[in-house]
C-alpha cells in the first residue's frame, strides 16, 4: 500500500515537476518528499488560521474585545518566534525529518484541544502550544529541501511549499467557515486536529539521507556565530518581516473585516477570503515554475528573485490603501492584486536562503530569518486590534500595513547582496 501511495503522489506532481530521462531514484524520492512537505505546510496553515476564521463566533460567545482577540491572534507567534532558531539547530543536530514529525504531532493535539477551551486563558495557552509545534515546519522543511532537491529545481520546490501554505488558509477558511456556520466552531477544531495527525502515517515511509553537511569547497559547516555575521541574513530577515506583516495582517483580520465592515455573511466571507488565498497559492506555484525555467535558460537568479520581491512590496503599498478606502468592487480588486504579488514573491523567501546558505547552514539560517520574519505575526494582529479599538476603523491599520512594505524594499533590495552561494571557508570574507 505504501508503494501505491508513493506512486500516486509522484503522478500528481509529474506534470509540473517532470524528471528528465534516466532520473535517479533519489530525484524521484525528492519529489515525494516535497509533496509531503507541501501537505504538512497546508495542514500547518489550516490549523494556524482556524482561530481567525472562527473569530466572529468566538468574540461573540466569549465576549472578547478587539484587543483581547488581537492578543489571541498574536499569542501563537510568541512561542512560534521564540522556538524557530532553537528548532533550526535541533533539526540539524538530530535530523529535520524526526523534528518535523514531532512538531506536527504537537500542533495537531493543540488544535483538537482548542475545541474544548471555554475561556480566554485556555485559548491563550493552546495557541502558545500550537506555536511550539508549528515552529518545526519551516526550518525543517527548508533544511530537507536544501539537502534533497537539486539547485535547478529549488524554485519549483518552494513554489509547491508556498502552494501548500497558501491553499491551507483558502480551504481552511472556506471549509472551516462553512462548517462553523452549521455546527459551531468547537467541533471544527476537534475534527481538523484529528485529521492533521493522519499526516504522520505516510511520513513514516519517507527516508531522507541527512549526512553531516559540508559547505562548498570542502570546508566544514559554519558556526552559528559565522552565520549571524552575514549581512545577507539580516537583509533577508528584514525583507521577510515586511513580507509577513501584510500576509499575517490579512490572514488574521480579513474574515472579521469582511463581516463587520463590509457586511458579508460568514458563508460569503469564507468564499471571498478563500478565493483570495487560492489566488495567492496559484501565483506561488506558477512563480516557482517560471523562476526555475528562467534560471535554467541562463537568466540571473539574483535579478529574478530581487525583482519579484520589489514587485510585491511596490504593489502592496498601493493595494493595502485601496482595500481600506475604495468602494467594495475596488477594495476586492486590490485584495486580489495583493494576493497575486504575495504569491509571486513567496518562493524567493526560502529559495534565497537555500541558495545562499547551502545544505550546511540552511536550517539555522532559516530558523533565524523565520524568527525575525514572524515577529510580524506578533505585531500585526496585536497592533491592528489596538488601532481598531482606538479609532473605531480599520483604515489606519491598512495604511500602516502599506508603509511596512518600505522596509521590505530596504531589506531585499538595499541590504541583501547578490543572491549566490556563500563561501563558508574559515578565511572567506563576510558578505558586504
Amino acid at each position: 500500500m505504501r508503494g501505491i501511495r508513493a506512486a500516486a503522489a509522484h503522478d500528481a506532481v509529474r506534470g509540473i515537476w517532470p524528471m528528465p530521462a534516466g532520473a535517479s531514484r533519489a530525484a524521484s524520492g525528492s519529489r515525494q518528499l516535497v509533496l509531503l512537505i507541501c501537505a504538512a505546510l497546508f495542514i500547518n496553515y489550516v490549523d494556524r488560521g482556524n482561530l481567525a476564521t472562527a473569530a466572529p463566533l468566538i468574540q461573540e460567545q466569549l465576549h472578547l474585545s478587539a484587543t483581547e482577540l488581537g492578543t489571541l491572534l498574536s499569542a501563537f507567534y510568541y512561542s512560534y518566534v521564540l522556538m524557530l532558531a532553537p528548532v533550526g539547530w535541533l533539526g540539524e543536530r538530530f535530523g529535520a525529518h524526526k523534528v518535523l514529525a514531532i512538531g506536527v504531532a504537537i500542533w495537531s493535539v493543540a488544535t483538537a484541544l482548542t475545541g474544548f477551551a471555554s475561556s480566554f486563558g485556555a485559548l491563550l495557552l493552546l495557541r502558545l502550544l500550537l506555536g511550539v509545534g508549528e515552529s518545526a515546519s519551516f526550518p525543517c522543511s527548508a533544511k530537507l529541501v536544501a539537502v534533497a532537491v537539486e539547485p535547478a529545481r529549488i524554485g519549483m520546490a518552494n513554489g509547491l511549499m508556498a502552494f501548500g501554505y497558501s491553499v491551507g488558509p483558502a480551504l481552511g477558511t472556506v471549509l472551516g467557515g462553512t462548517l462553523m456556520s452549521r455546527f459551531g466552531w468547537r467541533p471544527v477544531f476537534v475534527l481538523f486536529g484529528a485529521l492533521s495527525l493522519l499526516w504522520l502515517w505516510p511520513w513514516r515511509g519517507v527516508r531522507v539521507a541527512e549526512p553531516a553537511a559540508h559547505a562548498p569547497h570542502g570546508a566544514a559547516a559554519p558556526s552559528f556565530a559565522r552565520i549571524l555575521r552575514e549581512r545577507a541574513l539580516w537583509g533577508a530577515s528584514l525583507g521577510h518581516f515586511a513580507s509577513n506583516y501584510g500576509f499575517y495582517f490579512i490572514l488574521a483580520w480579513l474574515p472579521l473585516y469582511l463581516v463587520k465592515v463590509r457586511g458579508f455573511s460568514m458563508q460569503s466571507m469564507a468564499g471571498i477570503a478563500g478565493s483570495a488565498y487560492l489566488i495567492n497559492a496559484a501565483a506561488g506555484l506558477f512563480a516557482g515554475w517560471m523562476i526555475d525555467a528562467w534560471i535554467r535558460s541562463g537568466r540571473s537568479a539574483s535579478v529574478i528573485y530581487k525583482s519579484t520581491m520589489a514587485l510585491n512590496h511596490l504593489t502592496c503599498i498601493v493595494a493595502m490603501i485601496g482595500i481600506a478606502v475604495l468602494p467594495l468592487a475596488g477594495s476586492l480588486a486590490c485584495l486580489f492584486a495583493c494576493e497575486v504579488v504575495l504569491g509571486i514573491s513567496s518562493p524567493g523567501i526560502y529559495a534565497i536562503a537555500q541558495i545562499m546558505a547551502g545544505p550546511s547552514a540552511t536550517g539555522r539560517w532559516v530558523g533565524v530569518q523565520n524568527c525575525c520574519g514572524n515577529i510580524a505575526g506578533i505585531v500585526a494582529p496585536q497592533l491592528t486590534g489596538i488601532l481598531v479599538d482606538a479609532t473605531g476603523s480599520f483604515t489606519g491599520a491598512f495604511i500602516l500595513a502599506a508603509l511596512v512594505n518600505v522596509l521590505g524594499l530596504v531589506g531585499w533590495i538595499g541590504i541583501l547582496p547578490r543572491v549566490a552561494p556563500l563561501r563558508w571557508d574559515a578565511d572567506a570574507p563576510v558578505s558586504r
